[in-house]
């Protein structure tokens, strides 16, 4: 590396102020992505003592100004000048330091972002307040990011858990294609013929295809409060996915401190989202005295609760509620989260009552959530992450 790069990199680095040491002036692309970053982090965050002084600049401080235009030009130079994955970060970062979330109310603004997931939560949370001339352009920008985790998400989903259901029924006449292999040498080791080497199969074991008719009830529970918005959309989509599962009867719930069934608007998840309330409290028993009253067929359904835990309801109501659904033979599945936003905040004490009833509860990545779904399906472990791997 030349010393003009390592000097140029070290001004970037800096900012203003103490970046001006470096003896290394800025121009082009490099002036305009440190404005930028000067505009959003400020001069003193960035190392440097001032505001920025520089050829045909006057002194800037952090300030994105207070109007849309200014917004939006500043989230087009942000655009042209780093990566996508810097570029939601920035974007995440303007709106909590500089309080531009009443700005995404703004057209001009929400043409101009980085769709991702943290936005769509952003933009959930203020949709009571959104008019109706942003609310086409916001479902716009929601269903640009539901339509992405549909495509890395929908096949996965489908594959693993109807597999799960067409393991779920074992069959002594499976057709080749369908023979669990190490089941059947399990069940004839007593025909093993040594002067061969080999077992004589004398009864096959394997699974049968699943039916059309409906084989199993999945009800998602899940906790709408504002620390869970990431949550909210992803479980959003796993159920519009998991409804379109003809061997799969589908619900889902959404709770604060009330609940609402959303179930017929699963046939598209952004009408799911913006059905959505984000903030208030949070009543965990009560949701789960609504799921349990739409159960009709306990040994043959999956309950997958998807909060934090922190509940401002009736702790031992909600569980006796846990107890009572597995003892008629329930599937009951706890996440702490259901992203990829890394470990969770959450009530400890009452994660730990649910894994003395025989339910652990853990945080999920997307990624994972078809295999949960697929071992809760088969009542296999499910395949909880270790928390001590990196």
């Amino acid at each position: 590396m030349s010393e003009d790069e390592r000097l140029r990199r070290w001004r970037m680095v800096l900012g203003p102020g103490a970046g001006d040491g470096t003896g290394r002036a800025l121009g082009g692309a490099d002036a305009a992505m440190d404005d930028a970053l000067t505009a959003l982090y400020g001069a003193d965050e960035r190392g440097g003592a001032g505001a920025r002084r520089g050829p045909g600049r006057g002194e800037r401080a952090a300030g994105l100004g207070a109007s849309a235009p200014s917004v939006a030009r500043w989230l087009g130079d942000i655009r042209r000048y780093f990566p996508t994955p810097v570029v939601q970060l920035m974007q995440r970062d303007a709106i909590d330091r500089l309080g531009l979330a009443d700005l995404l109310l703004e057209p001009e603004t929400l043409e101009a972002v980085e769709p991702d997931v943290q936005l769509v939560g952003t933009l959930l949370s203020l949709a009571k307040a959104m008019p109706e001339t942003v609310r086409e352009t916001a479902r716009s920008v929601v269903r640009r990011v539901v339509e992405d985790l549909e495509r890395r998400v929908a096949a996965r989903t489908r594959a693993a858990v109807g597999g799960a259901l067409d393991r779920g029924a074992r069959t002594s006449r499976p057709r080749h294609r369908d023979i669990d292999w190490n089941r059947t040498i399990r069940a004839n080791l007593g025909s093993y013929l040594p002067e061969y080497g080999t077992v004589v199969p004398e009864r096959l074991v394997g699974h049968a295809r699943a039916a059309r008719a409906v084989r199993k009830e999945v009800v998602l529970c899940v906790d709408q409060s504002g620390s869970m918005a990431a949550s909210v959309v992803h479980a959003s989509v796993f159920g519009a996915v998991l409804a379109s599962m003809r061997s799969l009867s589908t619900r889902l719930v959404v709770f604060d401190t009330a609940v609402a069934d959303l179930t017929d608007q699963l046939d598209d998840p952004v009408d799911v989202l913006f059905g959505t309330q984000l903030g208030g409290g949070t009543d965990i028993n009560r949701a789960l005295a609504y799921c349990q009253s739409r159960i009709t067929r306990p040994a043959d359904t999956v309950v997958v609760l998807i909060s934090d835990l922190f509940e401002g309801g009736i702790r031992d109501g909600m569980l006796k509620r846990v107890a009572a659904m597995q003892a008629s033979g329930v599937r009951f599945v706890a996440l702490l989260a259901l992203s990829d936003e890394g470990a969770p905040a959450y009530d400890r004490a009452h994660a730990a009552a649910l894994a003395a009833l025989g339910a652990p509860a853990f945080a999920c990545t997307p990624d994972l959530f078809p295999e949960v779904m697929a071992a809760a399906i088969e009542g296999l472990p499910l395949p909880v992450p270790d928390p001590t791997d990196p």
